[in-house]
């Protein structure tokens, strides 16, 4: 009888051993260990046989992810031109349609992307006032003009800023649609004993360089153009314009009116840097006449056509690229002349 007790002990001894071994493997899988403590796979619930993964969120565009990887991504940046288009009668010409219109970089062909008749884009418009004496003895009538123009000019989302040229070049009022503050602020233009025309072309530029890119960015300039005191010179100047997408209107109160009684060598700037920028000229013959030059400016802002492209070829970094736009039909068509690209 012994050999039977003693298998019978041999068979207890391997069903325990058996039942530690099956705990210690379940154990090791995880499943009433402490999560820090488990196998990577491992799941809490009976129910669930296969390990845990992490999700590979797909492309944005629905495209195979293993094609993405090793692509080189450009980032071709829309370029957008405010377009004036008027009629034989110096008139704005609104409502002309898409069709009536062509988009030329360096000669070639874009297809047009972007294309809204009377843009309904909100303004950030720098109105910069000439104060240096040679100009201040006007300043009465111009600051009154300017009040009148700022209340015409703002609408909801608009924002504008008022800039006091001399010889240093101060914005007195912030961007804001307070109508009231800013016709204060135009009315306390302290008079300078210079004219910074340049440095204020920059400083107006890269000011609104840094305001929202979904908004028009406009300089209404209202000066003698007799450029004296500037640190900035004119390539400076017309670059910080370029680079900021700015239209430029440029009012000159004349203090002489024969040209060989003047110095003209600061209007012929202005009028190639208003050029570049798209906006317009204006030579009134007497203050009186600013209160018509700026509806105009007011009426002109608010039927402008908005275009885009990008840009096929796309140019090489850092240089500027020729814009053409042409429209079918007897029109003066303004716009910007030139862009500057960006980093590749």
């Amino acid at each position: 009888m012994r050999p039977k007790s003693s298998n019978t002990h041999l068979a207890f001894f391997v069903c325990v051993a058996a039942a530690v071994l099956a705990g210690t493997l379940r154990a090791q899988d995880g499943t009433d260990r402490p999560p820090w403590a488990r196998k990577p796979g491992s799941s809490t619930t009976a129910t669930s046989t296969a390990p845990a993964r992490t999700p590979v969120p797909a492309p944005a565009d629905g495209s195979d992810g293993g094609q993405q990887r090793g692509r080189i991504h450009v980032n071709v940046q829309l370029v957008t031109v405010l377009t004036s288009v008027l009629d034989d009668h110096k008139r704005p010409a609104p409502d002309l349609p898409r069709e009536a219109f062509q988009i030329f970089e360096e000669g070639v062909e874009q297809k047009l992307e972007v294309f809204e008749s009377e843009t309904q884009q909100p303004l950030d418009l720098a109105l910069m006032i000439d104060a240096s004496l040679s100009a201040h003895k006007e300043i009465s009538f111009e600051q009154e003009a300017a009040a009148h123009f700022i209340r015409q000019v703002l609408r909801p989302g608009d924002r504008l800023s008022v800039f006091a040229i001399g010889e240093d070049v101060t914005q007195i009022a912030g961007f804001s649609d307070n109508v009231a503050t800013l016709q204060a602020a135009v009315h306390r233009m302290p008079a300078g004993s210079g004219t910074s025309l340049y440095d204020a072309i920059l400083l107006a530029s890269r000011t609104l360089e840094r305001r929202g890119d979904e908004r028009r960015r406009v300089i209404v300039l209202v000066t003698d153009a007799g450029e004296t005191t500037s640190f900035a010179d004119f390539d400076a100047a017309r670059k910080a314009a370029v680079k900021s997408g700015a239209l430029l209107y440029t009012i000159v109160v004349r203090p002489v009116k024969n040209e060989s009684g003047r110095n003209t060598a600061g209007e012929h700037a202005l009028e190639a840097i208003t050029d570049t920028m798209g906006g317009a000229m204006f030579y009134p013959d007497a203050v009186q006449e600013l209160d018509g030059i700026f509806d105009r400016i007011n009426r002109e802002l608010r039927t402008q056509y908005r275009l885009g492209y990008y840009p096929e070829p796309r140019g090489p970094a850092n240089t500027y690229r020729k814009i053409e736009v042409k429209v079918a039909g007897n029109y003066q068509v303004r716009h910007r002349k030139t862009y500057l690209t960006g980093p590749q």
